[in-house]
C-alpha cells in the first residue's frame, strides 16, 4: 500500500477571530489524483496554502512525507490559474518553464545545461516544444496553462498542485490538460481545485469537498448535485450518483 504523502490532522485556521477551517483530518497517499471541490470561500485555497506551509494552522498539525510542509517546499509545484499571471510580461515560453529551475541557478545567476535540458523535457511534456519561442502574451488560454505547468514539472515536484488549471479554457484545451495530468497519474501525488466535477469525476480517484470542514470521497460517492456544484448538508451518497 502506498505511503501517506500528506497527513493533516485535526487541522483548525482562523483569519482575524473568524473561523475558515474547523477539525480537519485526512490522508492522501503518494499517486492519489484527487479533485479539491466545495463552494467558494469554504476554505479550499487556505487548505491548500497550508498544505504548502504559507500558512500556518490555528491549531493541529500537517506533514508532508514526515516533515513540515516548509520544509518540502521544493519538492511541491504549483500551478496557478492563467488569471492571476501577468500575460504583458516580456518572456518566452520557455523562458517561463525555466522559472521552476531557478533554485539551480549557477554562482553567476545562469542556468546550466542540463536545467535548460530539463525545462525542454518538460514543454515537451505537455506537448508545447513548438511554442518555446512564442511570447507568453502570444498564447492561448490552454497554452499558456500547458507551460504553467511545465513549468511545475521542470522542478521534479512530488505534489502537484493546481488551482482552477481548465477555467476559463475551451473544452478541446480542458480535455489537452486533464489528459496531460492523467498521464501523470501515479508517478507524483496531484491536487486539483476544481468547479467542474461533472468532467473530472471519471478522472480522479478521489475528491475531497472543503466546506469548512473537509470530507474525502470515491468518485461513486458524490452526488449529481456535487457535480451541479450544489452544495448540501449532510454530505453522504445517495442513490442518484454521477456515473
Amino acid at each position: 500500500m502506498p505511503s501517506p504523502a500528506i497527513i493533516v490532522d485535526q487541522v483548525n485556521f482562523s483569519y482575524h477571530n473568524t473561523s475558515v477551517l474547523e477539525n480537519v483530518s485526512l490522508s492522501i497517499y503518494e499517486g492519489d489524483f484527487v479533485a479539491v471541490f466545495g463552494p467558494n470561500g469554504g476554505g479550499k485555497t487556505t487548505l491548500l496554502q497550508l498544505i504548502m506551509g504559507l500558512l500556518e494552522p490555528t491549531q493541529g498539525n500537517i506533514s508532508l512525507w514526515g516533515k513540515t510542509p516548509g520544509k518540502n517546499r521544493p519538492h511541491i509545484g504549483y500551478v496557478p490559474q492563467i488569471a492571476r499571471f501577468d500575460k504583458q510580461f516580456p518572456i518566452t515560453a520557455e523562458e517561463v518553464v525555466q522559472m521552476g529551475c531557478l533554485s539551480k541557478l549557477s554562482f553567476w545567476g545562469t542556468l546550466k545545461a542540463q536545467e535548460k535540458q530539463t525545462a525542454l523535457e518538460a514543454l515537451e511534456k505537455v506537448g508545447m516544444t513548438d511554442f518555446r519561442h512564442r511570447s507568453f502574451g502570444q498564447l492561448s488560454g490552454g497554452q499558456a496553462q500547458r507551460v504553467l505547468i511545465a513549468r511545475a514539472l521542470a522542478s521534479h515536484p512530488k505534489l502537484l498542485i493546481l488551482d482552477e488549471p481548465t477555467a476559463s479554457v475551451d473544452p478541446k484545451a480542458e480535455e489537452e490538460i486533464l489528459q496531460i495530468l492523467t498521464s501523470l497519474q501515479g508517478s507524483l501525488t496531484i491536487l486539483m481545485v476544481t468547479h467542474d466535477l461533472q468532467t473530472i469525476i471519471k478522472k480522479v480517484e478521489k475528491l475531497l469537498c472543503v466546506h469548512r470542514h473537509a470530507h474525502m470521497f470515491s468518485p461513486s460517492e458524490v452526488c449529481e448535485h456535487f457535480g451541479l456544484g450544489l452544495y448540501h448538508s449532510p454530505l453522504i451518497k445517495t442513490q442518484f450518483c454521477v456515473k
